[in-house]
């Protein structure tokens, strides 16, 4: 039986391993005793069927069974083969010219040739004419797969033709590919006109085939339910002579979209139906897909005609043209897929398109703008009402804008109602809270009262596109009555109700400067939208029509108005009577940021410039979004630094007083000088005596001397006696500028004094020239030795100015980011008597070295690197410049700067080769030479004069016996024939210029010279290939020519160096051990294929060894590796330049070769080890970055394709040379010296064991990414997204993306990646499945301290409560311990805060409970809905009438704190709060995550999906899921819970 699978079955990948189990099985004896042979054949196919998941295998036990053999059907005769046909084929043309076709039996290719004219008079010609069809393989059971190419060629166009399958035969081991036909008898239906198959759980065969390859090349919709998913040709084989039988697969297809088969599986169906409404669902689809173009066509039209953003509409409808509608089977999915592209182009959220419920064909105007609405207006019930407060505050109301007609008709009785009254008063408050719109036009009117008569005003303008016309609205100077002028302020409230012309007002308030708006923020719904409905469809296009402009050319793109000042709408009253008090003070404090400007700034024109602007913004109405003292700070901290572009003017507000206003900071006591040490500094001598120091922050001098003995004995007495010194200020943002010249003393010599910089003070209009100490604790470090300061871009401040100085006197080295370039001095002065303080820069630092003013810009260092990378960089500068000094003295005092180039050339060049690329197009020729000449005139000396340096370094110690020209004729070997002459450039002249040199070299021992030189040479060229040695016996060897061998001797040969072998599962296993030639292969090429490459050429996958080559020939490299690709397109290999001839060969693919190629789309792996070398890793890096191979093992050796050992004059000295180097064409790098590195790292004795592993699950790759594919199309949460990333994941698979992969984790990774970017969810990936862990008993005590730890509740001042917890479960088993021991902590309270910041999620079961805490029992309220994909259902989510515990209520304010980190069920609930307006959220925009995912087995593999299988309500667009909800306050996360206490607290405690 194994033997029969193993010869038949069409799947031999899936053997592998099945001989060592069948052995295992037989040992074990379970199965020999078993007596009963038909037991024996159900167990025996469970076991088969079993291990290789294939349910057509089956074992049977029939004695007496005969073998039939159905005669074929083209040998029947003529009238028998008709009178089959007619039983099998029905056709009619139904209603609107649609044809209906059914076949229940797939014809072969013979049999259609034999009745080609009479199956097209018969059949054909009576439905080819119609404008749709549907096609019927409901009942197909039976069939030939050589008709499925001429059925498909009736639904394809002529050209060009198409691959629509391959069929692989096991017994025969052919592949066989099918194509459509060129010609056929009669027209064909082509690819325009609908097409739809029905299919069922009864369709099998060849018919699979068909609705397989129709659905996948986007020509039909398929509908009904799952094919039995049968086979291609399945045959029954006799066990020997037991009366045992074996039915197996001998055949397989493979789709060449797809890569996969429609066998075992079945072909699922794009429409799911019950097969007996197949017929009536089609017809509804045919006449949905006719639709779809025309109502894309009346969409662009609408968008073309309406469209508010003209400039955007070319891009939407070029964008619309080239859409696949292929995957759209409903109208929902049109609407879903259209809204997909036109967001995807441009995002307005005011373009919708949805289905219409029982709308007509009028056009519906949802939100136009201006409206017109008209208001019955009783006289007796004032349309304002006002009122004058204490204060001299006019309190204005109206609930409804009215119409410029009904102001006019009533402007006497509202002049002398409301403008001559609220004339004088103060202040204004305009109350909008309960405006729930009215008309556009009352705007200008209204507005014009709020600016003086005499001026005219810009306010806003508005284009139609309708109209096409853009009207520009200015303040009224017609209108009778008093203006309230544009000086006194006006303060606008609102609530989450303000509506329309009410939010526009609101708007435009914030927009001119006029008012400050305070309250909710607004609801949003002012779209300037007309909705169209699409001819001939239910769907329905919204529009924007009408775009709303302000003074600064923004254009409104609906959403809500966001307040200056957030409160709940009902204290927004309030609030504006506090902002009202604080405005008073606004002059004055602008006034007195101006005059210490004035005062202490170090530009004085720039400060009286500044000052003047700001009086000119407060004149303005700029400070009108002020609020309170934060938001003062920041408005004039910005207005500053645009003034003036100098980024260390800061205002701030600070609660105490600034540590820079008290006295200096306090003398620490003894106890206290130990912990400041270990907090301020790290100290550490790194390896080659290199003293390390860091402290983050200068302190006071005087502090510094009160701990100073302690940290000279603690810290400076491990470093003084260092040889160089690293002081990291990466950390050091600042501090007291007066430890500067104390710091400095310590690297300067006592006397004389050095002149370190020069301040000017403003303030006191004197220069202070600062200077090093005459004295200091302890010994200094001297001025001498070496310092490397360390900077970053938070260098500032004290730690800044103490780079900046040495840098200036050239006493240290900085190296790492520019620093932030903060004021050496800036003085902090209180602003008033209140909170606020300015921080002014004071003094002007002026350098010692050119007398010249500090830039603001920051300290530019010598070396830049990352701040990360900087540490690092200077040890490597640090101990090559040691290395240098020490060897030979090579640079002396003074070439610090020539020195710095060098030491950075040294530590920052990484000697990959880019080799010089030619544009050629490929040719039929297998080598091609290219001679490249070298440019004498570059003199670009580095490198050179590195590697004449280490020559020579060894040559200036004394004198010895050797030859004073061995060190330059070493140097003329390597220029004349080294493979990289790039990395020599400018040795010619480094020569001349050392030939003078008449030391001698004084190693005496020659081994130990060359050994020396070797090391000296390889260091400085970074390659350990050059080698130098000392051979006096050495004799050149010529390989020697190869001879003339019999036949047979070359046979026995060959099978002693070259392995082939079959390995179970059909794995061809070929190992080489040196890669022959051209030459080589022309002799022995036929041997070659006899005994070696026919017996692996039918294999499904390559083995190819390459972990003992260590030998190989050039001409080799195309011969191998044309094997293993197709012959068109001829492909570039390789580049080989050969230095001793200045010549590079390309090295192509060869177009004709001995025998058959393997190809490209069987799996290769090459196998490697620290072994591999030479050619061989040519080979293997060619493979690999054509992407032809994966490469399991070890890092090869890093060899060279060709090395010459060259001897030095006359003498017995030899330096070994790569005289030529590989540059591949795809990487434009080499293998050379690094090696190849292998896509799997394993041990080379590992390396077989884990390639059969890699080829075993590439087998399985295919099967399990269509599955894959199939469970996203089948449950993710939005059907038609499912759809179109099942499509792409398919065709991806198809294309080859996965044949690469070579582990599970690698598969993971690649489907997550795949799934986020087809679908754009961050929660559909690939996962492991982690079993739920059983449900623990605990006692009830031990679950009230888990209920207990699970909740975080606190009481904040003002009886503000607390309640945080980070993730949502199942609540409601556990209501009554949660009420009791968290709820009633928090329900008493008047607000309360719920921190879902760290909140990952969690059940979503009760959300609906705990929102329901927060409204009224009286009624229920819809919170979402919620729809189910698997069911595909819709929930209503409503609030609950019974709970257990008391409610929060309506009432009282709550807030909603969020992060980044916030997701899933914690954001639902923030969008249900949100949504319906009962929290105000603060915080960060939420992770944009999913409701709880489920996970799904892939196939039977360790592989899951994590599928959303539900979204929240999308009926007024896009809900939380992928993006996110959006805070009414943003604020980083850590900030959030101040924030919300400080609302709460400004306002509980006023009404207290």
């Amino acid at each position: 039986m194994a033997k029969i699978l193993l010869e038949n079955y069409c799947f031999p990948e899936n053997l592998v391993g099945m001989q060592e189990a069948i052995q295992q099985a037989i040992s074990s004896g379970e199965i020999l005793h078993i007596s009963d042979r038909k037991t024996l054949a159900a167990v025996l196919t469970a076991g088969v069927q079993g291990a290789l998941n294939d349910p057509r295998l089956t074992v049977s036990y029939e004695p007496n069974y005969v073998p039939i053999t159905p005669p074929a059907l083209q040998s029947l005769p003529t009238e028998q083969l008709i009178r089959l046909i007619r039983n099998t084929v029905k056709l009619e043309v139904m209603d609107n010219n649609v044809g209906y076709l059914r076949i229940d039996r797939i014809i072969g290719q013979e049999t259609v040739e034999k009745l080609g004219r009479l199956l097209h008079d018969n059949i054909w010609k009576k439905v080819a004419h119609t404008s749709a069809m549907i096609f019927d393989l409901r009942f197909s059971t039976a069939g030939e797969i050589s008709g499925v190419p001429y059925i498909i060629s009736f639904f394809s166009d002529s050209e060009p033709l198409l691959h629509i399958d391959t069929i692989y035969e096991r017994p025969t081991n052919t592949t066989k590919e099918l194509w459509t036909m060129s010609n056929l008898l009669g027209e064909r239906y082509g690819k325009r006109k609908e097409l739809i198959v029905l299919i069922s759980k009864r369709t099998t065969g060849a018919a699979e085939a068909l609705a397989y390859i129709l659905k996948h090349l986007k020509r039909a919709v398929i509908v009904g339910e799952r094919s039995a998913g049968g086979s291609i040709k399945v045959e029954k084989f006799k066990v020997g002579d037991s009366g045992f039988y074996i039915t197996v697969p001998v055949a397989r297809s493979v789709n060449p979209v797809t890569g996969q088969s429609w066998e075992v599986t079945g072909v699922s169906p794009s429409v799911s139906v019950n097969p007996k409404e197949g017929i009536a669902k089609a017809k509804s689809l045919i006449a949905i897909r006719k639709s779809i173009p025309k109502a894309v066509k009346r969409v662009s039209d609408i968008i073309k005609q309406f469209y508010v953003f003209k400039d955007k509409i070319p891009a939407l409808l070029n964008h619309l043209g080239k859409t696949d509608f292929s995957t759209v089977v409903s109208e929902e999915d049109l609407a879903a897929k259209l809204n997909y592209e036109l967001q995807f182009v441009f995002e307005d959220p005011r373009l919708n398109i949805k289905t219409l419920q029982g709308s007509s064909n009028k056009e519906e105007e949802l939100d136009a703008t201006p409206t017109t609405h008209s208001i019955d207006v009783n006289l007796n019930d004032p349309l304002f009402k006002l009122e004058i407060l204490s204060g001299n505050i006019g309190y204005l109301r109206f609930d409804r804008f009215p119409t410029s007609t009904i102001l006019i008709e009533l402007e006497d009785r509202i002049i002398e109602t409301v403008w001559r009254p609220v004339k004088d008063t103060e202040n204004l408050i305009i109350d909008l809270r309960y405006n729930t719109g009215g008309s556009t036009e009352a705007l200008p009117i209204l507005l014009s009262y709020m600016f003086d008569f005499s001026s005219d005003t810009h306010l806003f303008s508005i284009y139609d596109s309708i109209r096409n016309t853009t009207v520009d609205f200015h303040t009224l100077r017609n209108i009778s009555g008093p203006s309230y002028g544009s000086r006194k302020g006006v303060y606008v409230l609102t609530s989450y109700y303000t509506a329309e012309a009410g939010e526009e007002f609101a708007y435009l308030m914030q927009s001119l400067h006029r008012g400050t708006v305070v309250g909710e923020i607004t609801s949003g719904m002012l779209l300037h939208s007309k909705t169209f409905q699409v001819e001939e469809t239910s769907l329905g296009i919204t529009i924007p029509v009408i775009n709303f402009i302000d003074i600064h050319g923004e254009c409104w793109l609906g959403g809500g108005v966001v307040p200056d000042a957030i409160v709940l709408a009902e204290e927004a009253f309030e609030r504006a009577h506090e902002i009202i008090v604080f405005h008073k003070d606004i002059p004055a404090l602008v006034q007195e940021a101006g005059d210490l400007l004035k005062t202490h700034y170090i530009v004085p024109e720039v400060a009286d410039k500044v000052s003047r602007l700001l009086q000119s913004k407060l004149k303005e109405g700029f400070y009108r979004s002020v609020v309170d003292f934060e938001s003062l700070a920041s408005q004039l901290t910005a207005d500053l630094q645009e003034i003036s572009g100098d980024h260390r003017l800061h205002i701030f507000n600070c609660e105490t007083e600034p540590e820079s206003l008290r006295n200096l900071p306090k003398i620490p006591s003894p106890e206290e000088v130990g912990f400041i040490i270990d907090a301020l500094f790290k100290v550490d001598v790194l390896s080659g005596n290199i003293g390390y120091l860091r402290f983050d922050r200068m302190e006071d001098v005087k502090i510094l001397r009160a701990i100073g003995p302690q940290l000279v004995k603690v810290v400076w007495n491990k470093l003084v006696s260092t040889d160089v010194l690293i002081i990291d200020l990466r950390y050091n943002t600042g501090g007291y500028s007066t430890a500067i010249p104390l710091l400095c003393t310590y690297f300067f010599d006592p006397q004389p004094l050095k002149h370190l910089y020069t301040i000017f003070d403003r303030s006191k209009t004197n220069a202070t020239k600062v200077t090093t100490l005459p004295e200091v604790l302890g010994q200094r470090y001297g001025s001498q030795k070496d310092i490397y300061i360390l900077t970053s871009h938070i260098t500032g401040s004290a730690a800044e100015a103490f780079a900046r100085t040495m840098k200036d006197l050239k006493r240290a080295t900085v190296i790492g980011e520019p620093t932030i370039g903060g004021a050496l001095s800036s003085g902090t002065y209180q602003i008033g008597n209140n909170i606020l303080y300015a921080s002014i820069p004071n003094q002007a630092v002026l350098s010692a070295v050119t007398g010249k003013a500090w830039s603001v810009s920051g300290v530019e260092p010598h070396v830049v690197a990352q701040a990360s990378d900087a540490l690092n960089v200077a040890q490597k500068v640090i101990g090559t410049k040691l290395q240098k000094i020490k060897s030979g003295k090579y640079f002396h005092h003074g070439d610090e700067n020539v020195f710095l180039m060098l030491c950075l050339f040294v530590c920052s060049t990484n000697l990959t080769v880019e080799a010089d690329s030619v544009d050629k197009p490929p040719c039929r020729r297998r080598v091609q030479l290219r001679r490249i000449s070298r440019n004498p005139k570059q003199s670009k000396m580095p490198q050179a004069l590195l590697l004449l340096a280490s020559l020579l370094i060894f040559s200036n110690v004394a004198h010895c016996d050797f030859s004073p020209t061995l060190i330059v004729d070493m140097a003329k070997i390597l220029m004349d024939n080294y493979c990289s002459p790039e990395k020599l450039a400018g040795m010619e002249e480094a020569i001349d210029a050392a030939s003078s040199n008449t030391e001698i070299l004084s190693i005496s021992d020659p081994a130990n010279l060359a050994s020396v030189l070797t090391d000296g040479v390889q260091k400085t060229i970074f390659d350990s290939r050059v080698q130098v040695t000392y051979e006096p016996g050495f004799v050149p060897v010529a390989p020697p020519a190869m001879p003339d061998i019999p036949p047979e001797h070359l046979a026995e040969m060959i099978k002693g160096t070259v392995k082939a072998e079959v390995l179970d599962g059909n794995i061809g296993y070929l190992k080489i051990q040196h890669i022959i030639g051209e030459e080589t292969a022309q002799k022995v090429g036929p041997i070659l294929l006899e005994y070696i490459w026919d017996k692996l050429l039918p294999t499904s996958a390559m083995i190819l060894d390459f972990r003992s080559a260590v030998t190989g020939e050039l001409s080799g490299i195309p011969y191998i590796v044309s094997y293993y690709t197709d012959p068109e397109p001829l492909i570039h290999i390789d580049s080989v330049y050969d230095r001793t001839s200045d010549v590079t060969i390309e090295l192509w693919s060869m177009p004709t070769l001995l025998g058959k190629r393997y190809g490209t789309s069987k799996t290769l792996i090459v196998l490697t080890s620290k072994n591999t070398l030479g050619i061989a890793e040519d080979v293997a890096y060619c493979l690999k970055n054509l992407k032809r191979a994966t490469i399991v093992g070890e890092n090869t050796a890093g060899g060279s394709i060709k090395i010459n050992k060259i001897k030095v004059g006359d003498t017995d000295f030899y330096v070994s040379v790569p005289v030529a180097k590989s540059i591949n064409p795809i990487t434009g790098k080499s293998w050379e010296i690094t090696g190849v590195a292998p896509d799997v790292e394993v041990a080379a004795e590992d390396a077989l064991d884990a390639a059969i592993a890699i080829i075993k699950l590439r087998a399985e790759i295919p099967g399990l990414v269509q599955a894959a594919a199939a469970l996203v199309a089948d449950n993710y949460a939005f059907p038609s997204i499912g759809k179109d990333v099942a499509e792409k994941l398919g065709a991806a698979a198809a294309s080859r993306e996965y044949s690469l992969i070579s582990t599970k984790e690698e598969l993971r990774a690649k489907l997550s990646a795949d799934l986020l970017k087809l679908s754009g969810d961050k929660c559909l990936k690939a996962t492991r499945n982690v079993p739920t862990l059983p449900p623990q008993n605990l006692p009830p005590e031990m679950f009230i301290e888990l209920i207990k730890v699970s909740f975080h509740t606190d009481i904040f001042e003002n009886n503000i409560g607390y309640l945080r917890f980070d993730m949502f479960g199942d609540f409601e088993h556990a209501a009554k311990i949660i009420a009791e021991y968290v709820w009633n902590k928090v329900v008493d309270t008047d607000a309360l805060i719920i921190d879902l910041r760290n909140n990952v999620g969690g059940s979503t079961a009760s959300i609906a409970g705990f929102s329901s805490y927060f409204f009224d029992d009286d009624k229920q309220i819809m919170l979402d809905n919620v729809y189910d994909r698997p069911s595909n259902t819709t929930t209503d989510l409503l609030t609950r009438l019974q709970l257990t515990g008391r409610r929060y209520g309506s009432k009282k304010s709550v807030i909603v704190l969020t992060s980044g980190t916030t997701t899933g069920a914690a954001e639902e609930f923030v969008f249900i709060m949100k949504r319906l307006g009962r929290a105000m959220i603060i915080g960060e925009t939420t992770r944009g995550g999913c409701h709880p995912p489920e996970n799904f087995r892939v196939g039977e593999s360790s592989i899951f999906l994590s599928i959303p299988i539900r979204h929240s309500d999308t009926a007024h667009g896009p809900s939380w899921e992928g993006a996110g909800i959006a805070p009414h306050l943003p604020v980083p996360a850590d900030a959030a819970l101040d924030t919300a206490k400080g609302i709460f607290n400004k306002h509980l405690s006023d009404q207290k």
